[in-house]
């Protein structure tokens, strides 16, 4: 129970990823705060904030479920108000609220474009800028962005410029961070996996039902979550993180278990 009474804030936690770092933490006796635009179940993509609270407590973990579109920051002011009013403070930050349009230039509309910023950069921006004051108190402090690691090759920019430049101001964001608040404690990294992991949103995606079949489960990611966040925040900052890689430093090298179909040949996720 080593997070006990830490809080977690993550973000689109009503689902896939989110959901998964949620119950694993929430198993190791953190508070987590859900924060995420459904309130109602998607039935397509399932989920709420409330069905995964219930789930955060049913793991052994405290639970707040708070309505919040990071796109809009009175609702991100308020989804902090309220974690501190039930729990007292912030110790963990994981921004894992993204969208994704994997068009090229031609193709992109500007309302896919404008979401894509206004969540994957802008919103991750401002929900770190509205917990800083809050993760300064803490001792052990951790931001984590669901972000790649920075790769300038062209390849990643030829067929989803908007996506990837999306991506890429996530991780900026963590490593900028990571200078700028390395003298308040706070860590700042990103964490993204080495295969496609399985998701509704990648069940979803034209050609899903194979793809899901080459994929790993989400644990993986939260697995790796867990092990960053118990580091030193003083040590551990300014990384961009593979999945695979965080394992494998723990001695943790037979991903099988992690496997939807274990033995099947597995798809390289983006940028990697």
């Amino acid at each position: 129970m080593i997070f006990k009474g830490k809080t977690a804030f993550i973000t689109g936690a009503s689902r896939g990823i989110g959901r998964t770092i949620a119950l694993a933490l929430a198993a190791e006796g953190a508070n987590v705060v859900i924060a995420a635009k459904s309130t109602e179940e998607h039935p397509k993509l399932g989920g709420s904030v409330f069905s995964v609270e219930q789930e955060v407590v049913a793991a052994g973990g405290s639970a707040l479920a708070v309505a919040c579109d990071i796109r809009f920051e009175e609702q991100i002011q308020n989804a902090v108000d309220k974690t501190i009013e039930k729990f007292g403070g912030i110790d963990i930050l994981i921004n894992n609220a993204s969208a994704i349009t994997l068009t090229n230039v031609e193709q992109t509309e500007t309302k896919r474009f404008d979401l894509m910023f206004d969540i994957n950069v802008r919103g991750t921006f401002f929900v770190c800028k509205t917990c800083i004051p809050w993760l300064k108190k803490s001792s052990n402090a951790h931001i984590l962005n669901l972000s790649p690691p920075i790769n300038l090759s062209i390849k990643w920019l030829a067929n989803h410029v908007a996506y990837t430049m999306s991506k890429y101001n996530m991780s900026m964001i963590a490593l900028g961070l990571s200078a700028e608040l390395k003298k308040f404690g706070i860590a700042a990294n990103t964490l993204w996996p080495r295969t496609t992991i399985a998701t509704a949103a990648i069940q979803n995606l034209p050609g899903g039902e194979m793809l899901m079949k080459m994929s790993r489960k989400p644990e993986i990611i939260a697995d790796a979550v867990s092990i960053i966040l118990k580091k030193s925040a003083l040590e551990c900052t300014g990384n961009s993180f593979i999945d695979e890689d965080v394992l494998a430093a723990e001695g943790i090298t037979d991903l099988e278990p992690y496997a939807v179909i274990p033995g099947a040949k597995l798809y390289p996720d983006l940028f990697l």
